[in-house]
């Protein structure tokens, strides 16, 4: 059907007078609106839904919940059949994440399912600890990340508190799409299978994340350390305060223009803190308070953006790639001097596109770094076939996300909050900012320039144009750039590596995923891949310069900055 013909019949389906009546708005307004509306169903892909809320078939509503429920719910029934089902609900700031979450909540217990939902806005990572404490099955969050505030989004968990992963992410895509009338979906609630939770889970979350201090001396020492956060309108006010507060820190300033939970988002354009623009309030409060560390989390509070003084005085924007090699090397740094490195039964873990400096470090320590696909369902997946006699001790990825322990089977900004907090106070002990300790290592591992440009193409025209993209460079890829010669092509489509000087084909030991990596003589790492949760090519570089000295790091940030310019030009991306 076109996109006029699947809004006609959703017309028959047993919905809202409302939703009627916007169905009919679009059919008599602008054909390009009806058709980003109902030009295809909102797809439930390998980590659920996500999409702009509004009316239609390719929008997040009430009735597109509700069907992914249903889909979720009957994979459920049938993978635990015999058993008493329980799953966990949570959702952020978002505008309609309270509501999806009931409608949510409504169609799992009208399946027979027993449902714990909080009772108010929680961090995600939250979400995933719940669902191992309280032995679920399942669980949903409803958040878009840190999507523009049109978006919402609906993310789904498996046993082990990981979204979930093959085979089940394929197996539950099949019964979402099996759902073709509203019809099949059961929307009447069974208010006794519906139970809300809350300060209780608090506890135990927080008791789980302040038991991972890796050195309490540090923090007593510096227990006023001035720390300045941000929740960005989102849901770590709910968790970060109480987190630096319980493990000790007696000084942190909160930005009190962004506490309140607005899906809004009033004082930013995008609540995302890899933007330096979502971060204007607190750099403003931490330059004039002479802070020591910035922190500010996304909606859901599954990524941290962080800042320090830097040597102009001013803070200065730590990225996600700097910030997991500092994780990294204070994690393994701080575990050796308290004789708690144990490498052969110990490993570290981050994703392919993120910085190799990470595995650099691990290296030196002897830590077996594993790498795996963008996302951390995968790092979680690499948890659970090692859980048992190999110890996750941090993991993380280029996008400000990471890990400190697993006790989240997710990205979690509350304890690495935390973390973060700690190695800060650590530094200050020995005289030192963090980008002090960042320079140390750069000097120890070489200088590494990361950085990640993303290009946005919006709708139906903006899919095919990334399709086109990825497409041109698989037949037409570069032999150099920025004057390295391309020494391997690594396509995690194909599963295929090739050695472009022999032709010699490797295999690739990774899921089926949209990326591509080409790596220099000189060892640059560039990748390519389509966002699999926004409307964007992502583009990533990892270029690395041997400095013997702290004056030359400068120098080498803008040779390798220029670098990367002359690649995007490499790539015909640069005005694309």
């Amino acid at each position: 059907m076109n996109a006029k013909e699947k809004a006609l019949n959703w017309l028959h389906q047993p919905i809202d007078e409302d939703f009627k009546q916007g169905i009919q708005a679009l059919l008599a307004g602008p054909e390009n609106e009806l058709a980003e509306a109902f030009y295809k169903d909102l797809e439930f892909g390998t980590g659920g839904l996500r999409g702009i809320m509004g009316v239609g078939s390719n929008r997040m509503n009430k009735y597109t919940v509700g069907m992914a429920t249903q889909g979720l719910a009957n994979y459920l029934l049938k993978s635990f059949a015999g058993q008493a089902v329980k799953v966990a609900i949570a959702y952020d700031c978002r505008n309609n994440s309270a509501y999806f979450a009931e409608i949510t909540a409504a169609v799992f217990s009208a399946n027979g399912i027993q449902v714990y939902l909080f009772e108010e806005l929680r961090p995600t990572p939250e979400l995933s600890f719940t669902i191992r404490h309280l032995g679920c099955q399942s669980g949903v969050v409803l958040t878009a990340s840190h999507n523009p505030k049109e978006y919402n989004g609906y993310k789904a968990y498996w046993d082990d508190g990981a979204q979930v992963t093959a085979p089940h992410d394929a197996l539950i895509i099949e019964e979402v799409k099996a759902i073709t009338s509203l019809t099949e979906v059961k929307f009447e609630p069974n208010s006794g299978l519906i139970k809300m939770i809350g300060k209780d889970m608090d506890e135990a979350y927080l008791q789980a994340v302040t038991a991972n201090t890796l050195d309490k001396s540090a923090i007593e020492a510096e227990k006023e350390l001035n720390i300045v956060y941000s929740s960005i309108h989102g849901t770590g006010i709910k968790m970060v305060p109480h987190a630096l507060q319980k493990v000790g820190f007696t000084n942190v300033h909160i930005v009190e223009a962004q506490a309140e939970p607005n899906g809004d988002f009033p004082t930013v354009v995008y609540p995302n803190p890899e933007e330096a623009e979502a971060l204007t309030l607190a750099l403003e409060m931490a330059n004039a308070t002479q802070a020591d560390v910035l922190l500010a989390t996304d909606p859901d509070a599954d990524r941290v953006g962080i800042a320090a003084r830097g040597a102009s005085g001013k803070f200065e924007l730590i990225n996600g790639n700097q910030m997991i090699s500092l994780l990294a090397h204070y994690t393994l740094g701080k575990r050796k001097a308290k004789g708690n490195l144990h490498p052969e039964t110990q490993y570290m873990v981050k994703t392919i596109v993120s910085t190799n400096l990470f595995d650099t470090i691990c290296e030196n320590y002897h830590m077996p770094c594993y790498n795996t696909l963008t996302g951390f369902k995968y790092i979680a997946t690499t948890i659970r076939q090692l859980e048992g006699p190999h110890q996750f001790i941090g993991g993380g990825e280029e996008s400000y996300g990471y890990m400190p322990s697993a006790i989240t089977r997710d990205k979690d900004a509350v304890a690495t909050c935390v973390l973060i907090a700690e190695m800060a106070a650590d530094a200050k002990a020995q005289g030192k900012t963090l980008w002090d300790v960042l320079n140390d290592m750069y000097l120890t591992y070489g200088f590494w320039y990361d950085s990640m440009t993303s290009i946005t193409r919006k709708g139906m025209q903006g899919a095919e144009e990334i399709a086109a993209k990825m497409k041109e460079l698989r037949e037409n890829p570069p032999h150099q750039l920025a004057g390295e010669k391309v020494v391997e092509i690594k396509d995690y489509l194909t599963g295929k590596a090739i050695k472009t000087d022999t032709g010699k084909e490797l295999e690739l030991d990774f899921p089926a995923s949209n990326v591509l990596q080409f790596i220099t003589e000189q060892g640059s790492k560039i990748s390519a891949r389509p966002s699999g949760t926004e409307p964007k090519i992502k583009f990533y570089f990892s270029l690395t310069q041997k400095v013997h000295h702290a004056d030359e790091i400068p120098a080498a940030r803008e040779l390798l900055k220029e670098k990367v310019g002359i690649i995007m030009n490499n790539l015909n991306v640069t005005s694309w």
